[in-house]
């Protein structure tokens, strides 16, 4: 049995593209699919460092009961689908109870290699204003996690030109599908 569980951003929900296509894709490989539907946070996050950890504390707290009737054990593999301040929940949710996940990171916020042990693949929009560029590039070369840049995109991997948009979405999807499926056993 496969789970993916999703870990969404502040403003960007499960129902956004990078997460609700995600799902899609786990769900067609046979995964089942458990969100984590946190939320509450408070205006004005980005660029306040007292709120964005307020936000990461509130949202992990809400995790525990969220996912506290899953039995991870009953699964032979756990993926992790996260964006933003997900990414940085996701890691410290895996770490808290022990477990071996594989990873889809998009858009990690810094927070997130405080405490990232996983294995997984990293989606940055290279003028992403909730996290410095540079320091992703670091983080991730020092973890051995392969970056996905996507050039002049912002923290929803977007451009403003619609149709660009599109067409990295799906290259985004189409790396997202292949990553799912080479963690799957040969049948």
């Amino acid at each position: 049995m496969k789970l993916a569980v999703v870990f969404p951003g502040i403003g960007y929900h499960v129902d956004k593209p990078l997460l609700y296509y995600s799902k899609k894709i786990a769900q067609r490989r046979g995964y089942q699919v458990v969100d984590v539907p946190y939320g509450g946070f408070p205006a004005g996050v980005k660029g306040s460092r007292e709120k964005m950890e307020a936000c990461f504390t509130s949202a992990l707290a809400q995790a525990e009961p969220l996912l506290g009737a899953v039995d991870f054990a009953r699964y032979d593999e756990v993926l992790f689908l996260s964006k933003s301040i997900g990414t940085a929940i996701a890691c410290a949710y895996g770490q808290r109870h022990g477990l071996r996940t594989r990873n889809v990171y998009f858009t990690p916020v810094a927070e997130t290699f405080r405490v990232q042990e996983q294995p997984g693949i990293v989606f940055h929009g290279a003028r992403d204003g909730w996290a410095d560029t540079a320091l992703i590039k670091a983080e991730c070369e020092k973890r051995g996690l392969p970056l996905f840049l996507v050039p002049d995109a912002d923290h929803s991997l977007e451009t403003g030109d619609v149709l660009n948009d599109l067409s990295t979405l799906r290259r985004v999807m189409e790396t997202v599908a292949r990553y799912i499926a080479e963690g799957e056993e040969p049948k």
